[in-house]
This record gives C-alpha cells, structure tokens and sequence, in this order.
C-alpha cells in the first residue's frame, strides 16, 4: 500500500466512497456489429484519474491483490493512477505481469480482482482491469516499452508455443541474459492471443506490440515449425538448447460424437474462430479463406469459446443466431459480461436443450439440430447439476450454419514423441505446478497443456515461475 498518513487515509476512505461508480462504455450496438473493432471504449485520463480515486486502499494485503493471480500490486498502482503518474503505476504492473495490456482486457476481472474489491458491498467495485489496459496503452503511446536485460548468460533456452505461458517464460528468461528461441507452430506468433481470442475482446495490435518488445529484447520467434512432428524435442536438446520449455496450449477441439457431426456446414469453434478473426495472410494456405455464414446459426456450448463464436457470427452477417445449451444458464461456465454483449448484439438462447443430430437439407448441408429437452438431475464431477435428457422430447432447431464449442483437449504430439516424459489423463504433460519440471530433465511446461483449458493469466503465472526454475537450472549447469 502507498506510504500515507494513516489518520488521513481513514478519514479520505469516507470521501472516496462517496465517488459516483462510472462504468467502462461500450461503443453503439449498430457499430460494433459492423466489425471487429475493440467492443469497449478506452478511458482518457481524466476518467482513469476519478476511476483510480475510488479505491479505498484496503490494509496489506488488499483482497483486489490477493484474488488477482499474478498478485498485482494494485493498490500502488490506483494511488499512481490518481496522481496522473500514469507510467508508473503501468510499471508496476509489468513488475508482476509479462503481459499487463493483454491481461487488463481479457481476464474475467469481476471473477478475480473486481469481484474481491470490498465496494461490492455497498455498490460497485473499482474499475482494476480497465485501469490497467489503460495504463499500459498510456505507457506504449507516450514511452518506448523496453524489457530491461542482464548480462550473457551463455546459455539457450527453446520454448515452443508462443502463447501466454510461453510468452511469460521468454520475457523473464531474456531479463536473466539467456538466449531465448521460440518455436510456434503457426504462420505468426501469439498462439491464443492471436487465433483464439477475437479482435473484439483483444486487438492483435495489442499482442504484436508486446511480441515485438520481446523481439527488440533479443527473443528469436521461429515460425510455421511443429514440435513433434517438424522437429522434436530431443532434436532441440543435441542442437544445443541447454533447457525447453513446453507452452503448447490446449487447442484440440472437444468432439461431438453424434450423427451428422461431419456435415458441410458444422464447424469446429477453433476453425471458424480463426477463418474469421485473423488476417488471411497469417493462416495456415488451407485455411486462407473465409467461411460461408448461413442466416440461420446454432452454437453448441456454454464457455466463454461459444460467446465468442455468437458474437463473431453476428458479424458475418448471421440474421438468427442461437446458443443452445445442455443446462441452464446458472450451471454456464463462460462469463457473464460476455453472454451480456451477445445478447445485446443478438445472440438468443436456448437451455436445457441437447443436439442429438444434425440433418442435412436437400442440398446435403447441414439444415437443422435434433434436440432432446433435458431436466437437471444431481451433481456431477463438476459440482454441477447433470444434464438428464427427457425421453421422446424430440424437437428441431433450423440451423444452416452449426458451430461446435464444446470444450479443448491437449495436443498430445509432445508427450507421444519425447521419451521419459510423462503425460496423464487426455495427453497433459506432468509437471511440478510450482516449477514446471517435467520427468524429463531440463525440460519444463507450463500453462495449458499441463492444466487443461484455463485463463491467460494463469499461463502467463506458470511460465514465468518455470523461467525462474529453469534460470536456477542453468546457474547450476
């Protein structure tokens, strides 16, 4: 917490809660339909100002910064934010956080610092993620952004997959005079951030910006290379990498084995994410073409994946687009903000429904979902209420277009290929959660393909704490 008179603070807690909350704005429905600009405006400075001023300052340690999992130190960075000293409070963030301008748009801050801060009790939170966005754009648009560097270490680390945890692992190995290389295994650098996660939650401004800090800092990103079936990871240890580390994600779609499930028209969610979200010119040649969008679309699941796919339809042009979900909203695992956004753009939904089949029309597409109407029955695995379907319930949903979100499995390449590195269940790699050491030595992962499908941040958090295991690794070598 900022050094202030104690007697002083108590006393400005009870102005500052009576600072009117001001919400982050979205642009007009009608404009941000017709493309794929970021949905929310940014803050200007004197909106980040009066924002930052309603933080209260809780005692060491505030919930805001025990419920955020890189541990921001966000008090400090609200008390800079208010005195104007915008670089500063974005440096405090960096201190903590390999990608603070990603991080302050797409995680779920009302699940983690905004959901902590006590002025939940008596109104609304603190504006914590909008405020760090902002503050890091401030820093990129007025200062170089420069990763600081230590000296030559004389050793090379490989991290293959440039998602968040491999990002994490370069910004903080390249900081420890190591020579870093990344291996991506497609046409550009960014994994999730770049083909996974839609331009109107994260521009890709926004991540090849921080990518090129990272290239400016000495980081060499090797592209269009395929662990495990290009090169493999013994390949990198005799080429002279003294430590790898494995980032790769969980970017298997989820299968629905249900008749029909092959028929033109039924996408897969990442396919259609993709084919959609990036740039032609950054796709795989086999995919370097849009794909045809039908008035009529259903996305099956329940995650943040099939919000975006709502919403990315919305922009194709879809007239009628549906969620249909096995359970009931509360049982939904994506984020409510963003189920809000897609009805807002009109997305519509459909509950305790179940595809049983998908019908082709006479043109041999796809034309409708056979569903099932489900009731909730007990608790799962999960912890949440199983889906039960209701015998003859059979009903059709018109659907020239389906797109399948149902959940990613890992890419279980690397573990088939490496020997003496152990996977469990789906094909995860094992590995200490604290230091990311795999039964390999000198190999360590990190982030999804360890955890299975989880947030940016907490990728970002396992690569940087493997970067600190595999710098005491080479110190010892």
């Amino acid at each position: 917490m900022p050094e202030v008179n104690g007697a002083e603070l108590a006393i400005d807690r009870k102005g500052r809660m009576r600072i009117a909350f001001t919400d982050i704005v979205a642009r007009p429905v009608e404009e941000r339909l017709g493309d794929f600009e970021e949905t929310f405006l940014p803050l200007t400075p004197e909106e980040a100002r009066l924002a930052a001023e309603r933080c209260i300052h809780c005692p060491d340690p505030a919930p805001c910064y025990e419920a955020c999992p890189a541990h921001n130190d966000i008090p400090s960075a609200m008390w800079l934010i208010e005195k104007g000293d915008f670089v500063g409070a974005a440096e405090i963030y960096r201190r903590t956080s390999s990608m603070p301008e990603i991080c302050g748009r797409v995680c779920p801050h009302e699940a983690m610092c905004q959901g902590a801060c006590v002025r939940n009790k008596r109104g609304e939170p603190v504006l914590t993620g909008a405020l760090e966005a902002f503050v890091t754009g401030y820093q990129r648009q007025n200062e170089k952004v420069e990763i600081p560097l230590g000296p030559r270490s004389g050793k090379r680390v490989a991290v293959v997959g440039s998602g968040p945890s491999g990002l994490g692992v370069a910004e903080q190995l390249v900081q420890d005079g190591h020579e870093v290389t990344v291996f991506e295994a497609l046409p550009a650098p960014g994994g999730l951030l770049v083909y996974g996660i839609p331009n109107f939650k994260l521009s890709k401004k926004v991540v090849f910006d921080r990518i090129d800090d990272l290239r400016r800092a000495g980081v060499t990103f090797v592209n269009n290379t395929r662990i495990g079936k290009d090169r493999m990871i013994d390949d990198l240890l005799q080429d002279g990498f003294d430590a790898v580390f494995v980032g790769v994600g969980s970017g298997i779609d989820a299968a629905m084995d249900v008749p029909g499930a092959d028929l033109p028209g039924v996408h897969k969610a990442t396919e259609f994410l993709i084919r959609t979200n990036v740039d032609l010119d950054l796709l795989p040649e086999d995919q370097r073409r849009r794909p045809i969008m039908g008035k009529r679309v259903a996305v099956i699941g329940g995650g943040d994946t099939a919000s975006d796919c709502l919403r990315t339809a919305l922009r194709m042009g879809a007239e009628e687009v549906t969620c249909l979900y096995r359970r009931t909203e509360a049982e939904m695992p994506g984020g409510k903000k963003d189920r809000e956004l897609a009805r807002q753009e009109g997305a519509k939904y459909r509950f305790l429904t179940q595809p049983v089949r998908y019908i082709a029309g006479p043109d041999g597409n796809v034309s409708a979902v056979e569903c099932l109407q489900c009731e909730l029955g007990e608790p799962d695995d999960s912890g949440r209420r199983r889906p039960v379907p209701i015998e003859g319930s059979n009903f059709t949903v018109l659907a020239d277009t389906v797109i399948l979100a149902l959940g990613y499995w890992p890419d279980p390449l690397i573990g088939e290929t490496t020997p003496a590195l152990e996977t469990r269940k789906y094909g995860l790699i094992v590995a200490d959660p604290e230091t990311g050491a795999t039964t390999r030595p000198g190999v360590y992962a990190g982030g999804d393909a360890v955890t299975g499908p989880d947030l940016v941040v907490t990728a970002m958090r396992a690569g940087r704490r493997a970067a600190a295991s595999i710098h005491e690794y080479l110190s010892a070598g």
